[in-house]
């Protein structure tokens, strides 16, 4: 049995002769699915390479977006290296500028209880204080004839009665919770109880004065100067002299504190002294005012 076929006829333009060709059925169809296959085969590699060619400008796109971020990263690391180096050079010239003016010491209240604030006044009442005692300070002659009547120049007397509540020297400060320096000690006493002068000598400063509050400042000569913070009234005035045991006001909590206490100093030269030395074996003693000379 011979099987179906298709027969296709060739007609030649000029002899006229025809040419039959036989296509099995089978063939023609095996030749059409290979021609279908071929079409998906074409098309799946076009899709592939269209995917390529786009993945690769993708990719390409990608490098140059990152070049980009890279060269920002490094002028954004250039400008932070220049303004580290700027800053170290300003930290040391910050450093510089506080040795040299004493910036930095902190000069502050007790440690072990929470009895005064800063003592450190500031710079336009540091300009204040100065004019002032420059302006009241007594001449030559009158101080030195003040001075021929002292006896008992060492201060070496309780200010007032009370406890110790604030030693000298380094403490935790009860306001910054920093670590500062105490640059004298801490009595406690009732409000308004006495305080006196611990040796003979001349108050050079008797006004408000920043954290100190009420101030009182007795030269005794020598460079020894004494300090009595936070009065609540001040008794003298400056230039006038003042006796050992004499009142000079009474204790209060005026200025930076957190509970009424007397803050006593002793400076020698400007710098401060440990008044505790002095005080350890010292009594209270009562007003010699009646002895001075004026």
């Amino acid at each position: 049995m011979k099987q179906p076929y298709f027969v296709v006829v060739l007609a030649h333009s000029l002899h006229g002769r025809l040419r039959r060709i036989h296509i099995p059925q089978k063939a023609l169809y095996a030749i059409l699915m290979l021609a279908v296959l071929g079409c998906f085969t074409l098309v799946g590699v076009a899709s592939s390479y269209a995917r390529m060619v786009w993945k690769v400008a993708d990719y390409n796109s990608l490098r140059k977006e990152a070049e980009v971020v890279r060269a920002q990263y490094n002028d954004l690391q250039k400008d932070f290296k220049q303004t580290k180096l700027e800053l170290a050079k300003l930290e040391l010239l910050s450093s510089e500028i506080s040795s040299a003016y004493g910036i930095k010491r902190r000069l502050e209240g007790p440690a072990n209880i929470a009895d005064e604030g800063n003592l450190v006044p500031t710079y336009a009442e540091s300009l204040a204080q100065y004019d002032f005692l420059r302006t009241a300070s007594i001449s030559k002659f009158n101080r030195d004839y003040l001075r021929s009547w002292q006896t008992q120049a060492l201060p070496d007397l309780w200010p007032v009665v009370g406890r110790l509540s604030g030693p000298f020297g380094k403490r935790m400060d009860p306001f910054s919770g920093e670590s500062a320096y105490h640059t004298g000690i801490d009595i406690s006493a009732p409000v308004g109880s006495p305080v006196q002068a611990t040796a003979d000598g001349i108050v050079v400063f008797a006004a408000w004065s920043g954290g100190y509050g009420r101030l009182v400042v007795v030269d005794h000569g020598g460079g020894m100067q004494t300090y009595y913070g936070h009065l609540s009234r001040i008794d003298v005035i400056s230039g006038q002299g003042v006796r050992k045991g004499q009142n000079i006001g009474a204790l209060g909590r005026s200025g930076r504190v957190t509970a009424p206490h007397l803050h006593y100093e002793v400076r020698r030269n400007r710098i401060p002294q440990n008044p505790y030395h002095s005080l350890s074996r010292a009594t209270f003693a009562k007003s010699t005012a009646k002895d001075l000379p004026f």
